[in-house]
């Protein structure tokens, strides 16, 4: 008899395997997540909202509340739910292409009114759905599609930094953090720290995954790993970026701050 998967309770089981590409990183960040909603106790009352893209695979992952919406459209139509319902959790999950190009004006908005949602974005530094194209987050000298002889910032500008960006206009009640999938354990708790921040409806909550595409990178699992942790890593800082006074004060008083 074959051992069954640990997985999270607010995952859906009948869904399982997930359809993600072999090597994928938003099977890691949605079970970080979904972890996060056990043991905070939210599966009755969190609705999750997911792009277009890579990420709209995980539109049937949960056994919570959930909606698919237009591309880029995630954090608006999470903000309308939880201003209609405040007493809901509401997490928008989307690609670096649904939160930092099309859907842009969108998360900084919600991030300067101090929208009391969370937004997670999972950051594989190309646009993978539609064929690898060169996106916000494209890595200086990485080749794409659109870019087959290396990004060049003097024609394309630099990676965006998407969590330092949200944390400049955000509100000092927003907690904003930036984890990997070569981190679970890390991950997991800012993930936590965010849904506990809009669980004290304190501000906006934003947490970029750095995830993995190896069927785009074209790399194999060590040559994966290896730019997640060296390339990604070293330019995308991981850790907290903006943590509201109170838990900042939690931490420095003694409690646990990952």
């Amino acid at each position: 008899m074959f051992p069954q998967p640990d997985m999270p309770q607010s995952w859906r089981a009948e869904t399982k395997p997930h359809k993600f590409c072999p090597g994928c990183g938003h099977g890691i960040v949605l079970k970080c997540l979904g972890q996060a909603i056990d043991e905070l106790g939210l599966q009755g009352r969190t609705v999750f909202g997911c792009d277009i893209g890579c990420s709209l695979l995980s539109w049937d992952f949960f056994n919570l509340d959930s909606v698919q919406t237009h591309h880029g459209r995630t954090t608006p139509v999470m903000t309308g739910i939880k201003r209609a319902r405040p007493e809901l959790i509401c997490v928008a999950y989307m690609g670096d292409g649904g939160g930092y190009s099309i859907g842009l004006q969108h998360l900084i908005s919600a991030a300067a009114r101090d929208e009391k949602i969370t937004v997670v974005l999972a950051n594989n530094t190309l646009y993978a759905m539609t064929g690898g194209q060169l996106a916000p987050t494209t890595l200086p000298g990485q080749k794409t599609e659109t870019t087959p002889y290396g990004r060049d910032p003097e024609a394309t500008g630099r990676p965006l930094l998407g969590p330092e960006m949200v944390a400049a206009v955000a509100g000092e009640g927003a907690y904003v953090a930036r984890g990997s999938i070569a981190n679970v354990r890390q991950l997991k708790g800012f993930l936590k720290k965010a849904l506990e921040n809009q669980m004290a409806g304190a501000g906006f909550s934003f947490v970029e995954a750095l995830s993995a595409c190896p069927t785009n990178w074209r790399m194999n699992a060590k040559e994966t790993w290896r730019f997640i942790e060296e390339e990604m890593q070293g330019y995308f800082r991981t850790g907290e970026i903006k943590v509201p006074g109170a838990v900042r004060k939690e931490a420095e008083d003694g409690g646990h701050n990952s």
